[in-house]
């Protein structure tokens, strides 16, 4: 199963944990992790690379795991970005979880 944590600070998701295969297939055809990894790619990139804030990425390939954390001291508007993305982000991967409750399950933390 794959478990995604939302990190929070008060009603602030700073970031997320994604640990685990979903099981749901073999790996090259598993749509559930294809699913989140693309996801997660999304978020990285508008973060990352289109706002130019400079978002900690970790992947641990051997463990399955990828963090994500945003940076502080953003500016209202970069936070206000932000934060809607990690919230769409969240829906997402409850609708997802909704879906395939048995391959992904959603936290906060």
């Amino acid at each position: 199963m794959t478990t995604v944590t939302f990190h929070m600070e008060g009603d602030r998701i700073c970031g997320f944990a994604v640990c685990g295969h979903s099981g749901y297939a073999e790996a090259g055809y598993d749509i559930v992790c294809a699913a989140v990894t693309s996801a997660v790619r999304l978020v990285d990139a508008t973060v990352n690379d289109v706002l130019g804030l400079a978002a900690s990425v970790k992947v641990d390939e051997d463990a399955a795991k990828i963090s994500f954390r945003l940076p502080g001291g953003l500016s209202a508007a970069a936070e206000s970005c932000c934060q809607s993305m990690l919230t769409g982000l969240m829906v997402y991967f409850a609708q997802l979880h909704d879906e395939y409750p048995e391959n992904i399950e959603v936290l906060e933390g």
